[in-house]
């Protein structure tokens, strides 16, 4: 069943939302009717992004907000920002992220991967849950990646990845966080209304991994081209969309969906007892812990 493009009165916040598939979502959910927040890390490009959407889609109900989410400082900033303008959240895509070639650290003290693949889903959900429940039925989309297989667990001795760093397997192990989070993130939810659901959306030709430089960008572009893996943004979005307006999915939380299909991810990935450990460190890292079992994050 083809999803409704109907998302007339939804509130959406979309982040990375000014370039490949995080605008691609962005442009269709303000053409369905939404009322959108792009996020993004440019001031210039948000800008253009913003235009460019109203333009395309005659919608003019959409906003673009700078914010670095690699920062938590950013991301509280956005969180508040959202609180003090709207009243709830229908739907939250997390689409924010990177892969970097060599190890940097941010000013919080985490790896750079890790903190914006990871912490940014984590934080900036759990302190826009309130709105989230106050919307009765909403959504959360976390983009994930077929990249997560290759990592077989988490490091929790080495989370910074201070031994022998490596870019790859610390993108994957994001990838890995990403869907443990988000199956505890369902599990925690239930009955409250609000899903949490995990999306592949393929190898895509994007700016993604061009902060490496573009000798590393265009290597892994001809390589995924020799693969005949290659798609565009459109069609990377294709799943996130599914996910977002379909309404067979209405209700129906904690998957990881591939080309519009749910599909198994990693052994790893159904790890309780490491989503839980995940969870908790988490919570430790982004400063939530004192607000755990206090009604503020569940």
């Amino acid at each position: 069943m083809p999803a409704s493009t109907d998302m007339t009165g939804k509130i959406c916040l979309v982040t990375e939302a000014s370039s490949g598939i995080g605008r691609a979502t962005a442009l269709a959910l303000a053409r369905g009717g939404a009322t959108l927040i792009g996020v993004g890390r440019d001031h210039v490009r948000c800008e253009r992004s913003a235009e460019g959407i109203k333009r395309k889609s005659g919608n003019y109900r959409v906003e673009f907000w700078q914010a670095d989410l690699s920062r938590q400082e950013e991301v509280r900033a956005l969180a508040r920002r959202f609180h003090a303008v709207h009243p709830r959240l229908d739907l939250l895509v997390n689409n924010a992220g990177g892969r970097f070639d060599r190890r940097i650290t941010t000013a919080d003290g985490v790896e750079m991967t890790f903190a914006l693949n990871h912490l940014g889903y984590f934080l900036l959900t759990l302190l826009l849950l309130e709105r989230l429940r106050q919307a009765g039925r909403a959504r959360v989309v976390n983009v994930a990646s077929g990249a997560h297989r290759a990592c077989p667990g988490i490091d929790f001795d080495d989370l910074n990845l201070e031994r022998g760093y490596d870019g790859r397997r610390a993108y994957a192990q994001s990838k890995l966080a990403n869907l443990l989070f988000t199956y505890e993130l369902a599990r925690r939810l239930e009955g409250t209304g609000v899903t949490a659901n995990a999306a592949a959306p393929g190898n895509v030709l994007t700016r993604f991994s061009l902060n490496n430089g573009v000798v590393s960008w265009l290597s892994h572009v001809v390589g995924s081209l020799r693969s005949g893996t290659l798609v565009g943004p459109g069609r990377g979005a294709r799943t996130v969309l599914y996910l977002a307006r379909a309404g067979e999915l209405a209700g129906k939380s904690g998957g990881y969906y591939a080309g519009e299909q749910e599909a198994p991810s990693s052994p790893a990935s159904y790890d309780q007892a490491a989503a839980g450990r995940l969870w908790r460190t988490s919570l430790e890292l982004t400063g939530l812990a004192s607000q755990a079992g206090k009604g503020r994050v569940p």
